[in-house]
């Protein structure tokens, strides 16, 4: 990443893990604040600096919804965005849920916005489901999988740096049990946030 570059997480709870709303210094407490560290012990001189605008609860259309507020006035260098769990896990627990193409339709809509109005380098990651209780292993399984498809289609569309974490927290769940990962299939412990961070700046590097 160039020198002084912004750079901008968005998503859902996944990234938000308690960030403040007042104070754009404090990342919260999972991957973006362990991300930041480490990137900045690495590259001191590179003067990165990091911004958390994740929010809670959040599906695609929420990110449409205030886009303009939480990245196009930003103005990042760098836009990382992680969404899509909760857009499967609505049709499940409220019985209100989002089709892989509407859920296209709103990430590309957010895309075309960044491509059009900042000239932003764009990381993309799958949003993920480790298999922790019956009903994700099947039913949140078979409505999570297009919507990672989804999220593989526009990075190639967008030339945009891909982090495959639903591929790589299955291959971590062969060596250790998926709990020790995401408790709950879906928030990652601090070993989960550990490894989203370590393979966030392995993108990073091809930017």
């Amino acid at each position: 990443m160039k020198k002084d570059a912004l750079v901008l997480f968005q998503g859902d709870s996944t990234s938000d893990c308690g960030r403040s709303r007042e104070d754009d210094h404090y990342l919260g407490t999972g991957y973006p604040c362990i991300t930041a560290a480490l990137y900045g012990a690495l590259h001191p001189e590179k003067n990165v600096r990091f911004i958390n605008r994740a929010v809670s609860g959040n599906r695609s259309i929420d990110l449409v919804n205030r886009w303009q507020r939480d990245c196009l006035d930003v103005k990042p260098d760098v836009v990382s965005i992680l969404i899509g769990i909760n857009d499967t896990w609505r049709r499940f627990d409220r019985k209100d849920p989002t089709s892989a193409e509407v859920f296209r339709d709103h990430y590309r809509r957010i895309l075309s916005q960044v491509r059009e109005h900042l000239d932003a380098d764009i990381i993309l990651m799958e949003p993920f489901l480790l298999m922790v209780t019956e009903e994700q292993k099947t039913s949140w399984r078979e409505d999570l999988n297009p919507k990672i498809d989804v999220v593989r289609e526009l990075a190639r569309e967008f030339d945009a740096a891909l982090v495959p974490l639903d591929g790589i927290f299955a291959a971590a769940s062969s060596r250790k049990d998926p709990r020790f990962w995401a408790a709950d299939g879906v928030h990652p412990t601090a070993e989960g946030h550990a490894m989203i961070c370590r393979h966030w700046l392995k993108a990073a590097e091809s930017l």
